[in-house]
């Protein structure tokens, strides 16, 4: 079964770009692509792909807003920034507004399709660039357990509270409470931020493929 992509990006250079690091994927099938917001969003009122490569500068709407918008009402759709942008502050919004991944446009073909895939299958992509944005400045590491961590890097997969306590020998009980101790002492309130703090702590590795 092959992974349905589709771009959003207000420069066709960058579209015909990407399109051809799709080619060669066997796996990967490029099926559209949008200039703006409003087309994006009247093509997925017919058509539903795996994977959305997004902008954040678009001419009619953010492609932060854009990301919030799909992943409220298209969860099933998994959304990889792609920005020429490697500042925290746009890196948080689109991870936060339910981003899936954030790549950089200068991405080799490899990784891109690296990081679809993760992102295709529910996994947590940051390159490594944006990850060394996000780790700037870093303050005090709250501490975190073995098992915490173990529970952090199940979570980055895509993993849900059943999954991770089989994987992980445990009830579900104790999943919800480790999840629910991490979000406090990350300061966090949702999965997506969750998943961006670990990366910025180094809790969980840049790319986690496990």
């Amino acid at each position: 079964m092959k992974i349905k992509v589709f771009i959003v990006d207000d420069h066709f250079m960058v579209i015909e770009g990407l399109r051809a690091l799709l080619q060669g994927a066997a796996d990967i099938d490029f099926t559209g692509h949008a200039t703006n917001a409003a087309s994006c969003l009247a093509y997925l009122k017919k058509e539903q792909p795996d994977v959305i490569l997004m902008d954040i500068n678009l001419p009619d709407q953010s492609g932060i807003d854009l990301c919030k918008h799909v992943n409220e009402n298209y969860p099933e759709i998994a959304v990889l920034a792609v920005s020429s942008f490697n500042q925290r502050s746009f890196i948080q919004n689109m991870l936060d507004s339910g981003a899936k991944g954030y790549v950089l446009k200068n991405v080799t073909q490899t990784e891109l399709w690296q990081a679809i895939r993760a992102v295709a299958i529910g996994k947590t992509w940051v390159s490594a660039e944006v990850v060394q944005t996000l780790r700037q400045r870093q303050p005090d590491r709250p501490v975190i357990t073995r098992r915490e961590k173990e529970v952090l890097e199940c979570i980055a997969q895509g993993l849900t509270n059943p999954q991770i306590a089989e994987k992980l020998f445990v009830s579900i009980t104790t999943i919800e409470s480790h999840r629910k101790n991490l979000l406090h002492k990350l300061n966090v309130n949702n999965t997506a931020s969750l998943v961006r703090q670990a990366f910025y702590y180094e809790f969980i590795s840049i790319q986690n493929e496990k």
